[in-house]
């Protein structure tokens, strides 16, 4: 199969139907193409970057301008299709004599390991042989047909997690986030694609160049053993963040009369079962900045930025400084392509809500996936002059969000234990539970925020005000939930109410929900 003359993409039309599409049908206007529709959302994740980098690859616009022409007329299918089958050839699934998608190009003899182990949460060695595939069982996926495999490959290749002694992870780190900008007046499939393709200015190389320098497959790996190298920033063209390859993988495919997909459930007569690997592949290393993700930078320029991660608890408001923009208070900062439609693609937009900011990605503990996170967050339409103070406005509610949920956590394990500096443990649903029930507000404020006129310097007392109400509610509500909904003979009531009235007491002496009283002061004594 190849990944540029077949049709294998999963999608959903227009009119509701569900086919399978070659990537250059994207375009099509009769009957276009609205969405994806991967049988698993990393999967779903991975095909809008599979599409997101060939467009990148093979189709980026010269600037701006045309980026905006293409975005309200897409080009002719054919015109795609003339473009991406120069490409064809570093996107052969199955080539048994040579380079093959994702796969390497010289892999030696090694042992064949079942498909499932391309799956990202699937066990692992020790959790098969202790027993604890508890939530993910073994022997579910037995087979993957020609699709699902191209979908699984990409997907390990991009996302590569710790997977032992010389298993390298992704050029972005294991399990990195990725954010998509994803507008509000988008009707197509092609224009969310487009939406997150960068102009030829915005790359800064040679946007004709392809072969191994930007496809590793196609060429000997650079190999990371003691005699080998590391493979920084300069050493490949810079569109190969788009096909990094860190795991040397060769897929072993089989032929039968009807097999069905694992995970699919289509029925083929080709499927991968098994799939061969070994260690040492290209170790990305060095200031990679992937223009997909968001990164930590270091405030004092010592380290290279890290790429932001899924953490315990998902994605929330709380993130919302640093994904969507930039939070300077730890040096996080939105992806290269949300930053380009905040600052030049939103004012060719209309709408005050012009976007959603989709983000996802895994949660690892190395190799091991706890959870995969999936959310969006709005992008609103912000003149230049009023930026700074609305970001600004947006980390004083955003800060005192952080502070309440601290004093909240402390407390509600101080009602539960007598001794709560001694006691381990996740707390994080008490987190999310306050993240969840003030989530709703803080974006109320931040489109009233967003209104206001270009020359506002202060958080409005009315907001200061009712985001301080919220923060000492919301805090105290969670707080009578968590302590007072368990068994009356295991609690401690002396123990509750003197946490409470600690919990009342901090917040009215906490440093951020104090700037909001005085905030609110004396906004309301200078009316």
């Amino acid at each position: 199969m190849n990944l540029i003359e077949d049709s294998w993409i999963p999608a959903i039309r227009q009119d509701g139907s569900r086919c399978h599409i070659a990537p250059w049908q994207i375009a099509d206007t009769d009957n276009p193409v609205v969405e994806l529709a991967a049988p698993r959302p990393d999967f779903q994740g991975a095909l809008y970057q599979f599409l997101i980098g060939l467009l990148q690859t093979t189709f980026a616009p010269e600037d701006q301008d045309e980026w905006l022409a293409y975005w309200r007329s897409p080009p002719t299918p054919e015109q795609l299709q003339e473009v991406f089958v120069a490409f064809a050839p570093a996107f052969e699934l199955v080539n048994p004599d040579g380079p093959a998608f994702m796969q390497d190009f010289d892999l030696p003899e090694s042992d064949a390991k079942p498909v499932s182990m391309l799956l990202i949460d699937a066990p692992g060695g020790n959790a098969l042989k202790n027993n604890q595939d508890l939530f993910v069982k073994r022997g579910i996926t037995e087979h993957l047909c020609l699709s699902c495999a191209a979908a699984a490959i990409f997907t390990v290749q991009i996302n590569s997690p710790e997977g032992g002694r010389g298993y390298r992870v992704g050029l972005r780190g294991g399990g990195p986030l990725t954010t998509l900008v994803i507008p509000a007046v988008a009707h197509t499939l092609w224009q969310k694609i487009w939406s997150n393709v960068l102009t030829q200015e915005d790359i800064e190389a040679d946007v004709s160049a392809h072969g191994s320098a930007v496809f590793p497959w196609m060429g000997e790996t650079r190999l990371s053993d003691k005699g080998g190298v590391q493979t920084l920033p300069e050493d490949v063209h810079p569109l190969q963040m788009y096909w990094a390859m860190p795991r040397r993988i060769r897929l072993q495919f089989e032929q039968d009369d009807s097999i069905n997909c694992s995970l699919c459930g289509e029925s083929t007569t080709r499927a991968v079962s098994h799939f061969h690997t070994t260690n040492y592949g290209t170790n990305y290393e060095g200031p990679w900045v992937h223009p997909l993700t968001p990164y930590r930078f270091d405030l004092n320029n010592e380290n290279p930025p890290l790429s932001l991660k899924g953490q315990p608890g998902g994605l929330g408001y709380r993130h919302w400084l640093g994904l969507a923009w930039q939070d300077a208070s730890n040096g996080d900062r939105a992806a290269q392509v949300v930053r380009l439609f905040n600052e030049e693609r939103a004012d060719q937009l209309s709408g005050d809500t012009l976007a959603r900011l989709w983000c996802f990605g895994y949660d690892m503990d190395n190799m091991k996936a706890r959870c995969w996170y999936e959310s969006t967050l709005p992008l609103l339409a912000l003149d230049a002059a009023q930026r700074h103070f609305f970001l600004e406005a947006a980390a004083q509610l955003i800060d005192a969000g952080k502070e309440t949920v601290s004093l909240l956590r402390g407390q509600v394990k101080a009602a539960w234990f007598s001794r709560p500096k001694d006691v381990k443990g996740d707390m994080s649903l008490v987190d999310r539970s306050f993240w969840q029930r003030t989530e709703a507000d803080f974006y109320s404020h931040l489109q009233a925020l967003a209104q206001l006129p270009a020359g506002t310097r202060h958080l409005p007392a009315a907001t200061a005000a009712a985001w301080l109400t919220t923060m000492r509610q919301s805090a105290l509500g969670l707080f009578d939930s968590w302590a007072l909904e368990g068994n009356a003979e295991d609690m401690n009531m002396k123990r509750i109410i003197g946490a409470r009235n600690t919990l009342v007491a901090k917040l009215e002496t906490a440093k951020s929900l104090k700037a909001l009283k005085q905030i609110a002061k004396a906004n309301t004594e200078a009316a």
